[in-house]
């Protein structure tokens, strides 16, 4: 079968072009709404999703036994294969996953923790698998405060006290063997060979190598591996991970206890204690990734499925689709200033509830049934609709009584059968804490800052937490990561998810509203231009690509607008009848989405 790779169609546009198009007609398509022009329009099912429309003038990879969608196409490629010989999806996806550790070093990983949305066909059932890291067992909820109680600089970020413990390894052999269908060390073997064999340091990486020169350069394990001689390894150099390729052998020997209680746990134990970090040979063996159920929804006809806590995403897409669902979004059309003023009141009033309530659900009471109601969405409408511009610190996390209730990587995997895997793995910032765990070649996540250090204080990507997000010995930081599913007639129609921070949560928004309410495909929806504002800071952020008149619009009704670089890069899956329709984002040139 012929394989479609969109990364080499001739049609391709970079992102500025990309942008540009996607914003002259968005742009064009709103004043025509507000002007009462009358817009030809598909009406029919059919003509919806025929892909040549008029916002849709992106195409997505077509396939019909199987896609992939991921940041690093070297790791595309690997997840195809998989599903070529005869692996199902949640094969891919691990084979995928380990693959990035190598591939993409600053958001793939083995030494960090992310989540999993599993759709398995024969059961026509979604789970949830949770691998988030968690704080050591000698964690305090002071540990970055100094003795006047203010927070140290930079303690949670580049430190070995930054380091939670470690939950991919877990998470991706719990799921190869709870949904999988081959052998650990068959879908490992491509990532072994990777490291072994090196790949070449394309244009992307080549720049975040020298961002992170400074990071990566002070810890000698980092620097062997990432650095010739003082510099940073330059775009054409081949990178080689010989210490990594090891240290995965084990794992595909012994599984993940090779990882948590054999040879990789004695070296990350003994770098930790050279170092003052915290976690213990106990903190490793204790680890388990947990299975957990969806957070549940429904927007316009099409279920919603998400991850749960200790991601805050899912709870706060469904509460703010559920407030949607009121708003006139259509009829004010893509991208419109009324419809960036509206998605970001909604916004607001969810990102000041996440500063309330939620946190690790395994430790502290979260009122998820109330953030989710109906009820208490259709308040958050009924103040929207006042067409009131409301300043951030007028806004307080909901009454909820009477309510019954940057960087990460994702891709998803869909195959033949009809199983979907949509997963979202990190290691915070950029290479995480850029420790690379003494002889192992495994780089370290700074996962540690996702806790609140300190109640009303931002964390690095501006998120405000209290004390239900507190440092606690065993917990689980509150998470932004965001892999959701659209079902249709309770069977995947839509996959996707992002990275970004604080800003994953609203681009996924976006790609499911540009998919259900402006009928975009995967393509369309992630080429338009994305909008975030997330309570605190006062600041509604635009891509470029935005109409300056939008702009003038926004301003003038009382925001303060920040135009600034690329937000997310998606990586999605739509299925219509029995094709596949798959799109990686551009705002990341590395990626690819490849079908067959």
């Amino acid at each position: 079968m012929k394989e479609f790779l969109h990364t080499s169609n001739p049609r391709k546009l970079t992102l500025v072009s990309a942008l540009a198009l996607s914003m002259a007609i968005a742009s064009a398509t709103s004043w025509a709404r507000e002007a009462n022009t009358k817009l030809t329009a598909p009406t029919s099912t059919a003509a919806t999703h025929n892909y040549d429309y008029e916002m849709n003038v992106f195409h997505p990879v077509q396939a019909a036994n199987g896609m992939v969608a991921t940041e690093q196409n070297l790791a595309s490629q690997i997840g195809l294969e998989i599903l070529k010989n005869g692996g199902n999806a949640v094969d891919a996806a691990v084979a995928i996953g380990f693959s990035l550790a190598v591939s993409l070093p600053n958001a793939g990983n083995i030494g960090g923790g992310g989540f999993m949305l599993v759709h398995d066909a024969k059961s026509n059932k979604t789970v949830a698998l949770d691998f988030r890291e968690k704080a050591p067992a000698a964690a305090t909820e002071t540990m970055y405060q100094d003795e006047n109680g203010e927070i140290i600089p930079r303690k949670s970020w580049y430190t070995h006290q930054a380091i939670g413990v470690p939950g991919t390894v877990a998470g991706l052999t719990k799921a190869l063997e709870q949904w999988g269908s081959l052998p650990l060390a068959e879908v490992m073997q491509p990532a072994i060979d990777l490291a072994e064999q090196g790949y070449e340091v394309s244009p992307t990486m080549a720049k975040l190598l020298q961002v992170e020169k400074d990071n990566l350069g002070k810890w000698p394990t980092t620097k062997a591996i990432f650095f010739d001689g003082d510099e940073p390894l330059a775009l054409g150099d081949t990178l080689v991970q010989k210490n990594l390729a090891e240290s995965l052998k084990l794992i595909a020997k012994e599984g993940a206890d090779a990882f948590y209680k054999g040879a990789i746990a004695e070296e990350i134990v003994r770098d930790q204690e050279a170092h003052d970090g915290l976690i213990t040979k106990d903190d490793l063996a204790s680890y388990e990734a947990t299975e957990r159920e969806v957070v549940r929804g429904d927007y316009r006809g099409y279920e919603i499925v998400s991850m749960p806590l200790p991601s805050s995403g899912g709870i706060h897409i469904i509460q703010i689709l559920n407030a949607m669902e009121h708003l006139p979004i259509k009829e004010s059309g893509v991208n419109s200033a009324k419809t960036i003023s509206l998605m970001a009141e909604t916004m607001k009033r969810a990102y000041a509830d996440r500063s309330e309530y939620l946190g690790d659900s395994d430790f502290v009471d979260v009122p998820i049934q109330e953030l989710t109601s109906k009820e208490y969405a259709k308040a958050i409408a009924d103040e929207v609709l006042k067409g009131e511009i409301t300043p951030a610190q007028e806004i307080k996390p909901g009454d909820l009584a009477p309510y019954e209730s940057d960087q990460t990587t994702h891709y998803s995997v869909v195959d033949k059968e009809g199983n979907a895997v949509a997963v979202t793995y990190t290691l915070n910032l950029n290479f995480g804490s850029g420790i690379v765990a003494g002889e192992t070649g495994i780089l370290m996540n700074n996962e540690m800052d996702d806790f609140s250090a300190k109640p009303g204080v931002p964390n690095a990507f501006g998120l405000i937490g209290g004390s239900a997000n507190a440092i606690e010995a065993g917990k689980r930081p509150l998470s932004s990561m965001t892999p959701t599913m659209v079902l249709k007639d309770g069977k995947p129609w839509l996959v996707t998810g992002s990275p970004g921070g604080a800003r994953i949560i609203t681009t996924v928004l976006q790609q499911i509203v540009n998919a259900i309410d402006f009928g975009m495909n995967p393509a369309a929806a992630t080429n338009t231009p994305r909008f975030h504002h997330q309570w605190l800071p006062d600041e509604l952020r635009l891509e470029v690509g935005f109409s300056p008149d939008t702009i003038q619009l926004l301003e003038n009704a009382g925001y303060d607008v920040s135009v600034k670089p690329s937000m997310g890069r998606t990586q999605t899956i739509q299925i219509i009848d029995d094709t596949m329709y798959g799109y990686s984002d551009p705002r990341n040139p590395d990626g690819s989405a490849i079908g067959y």
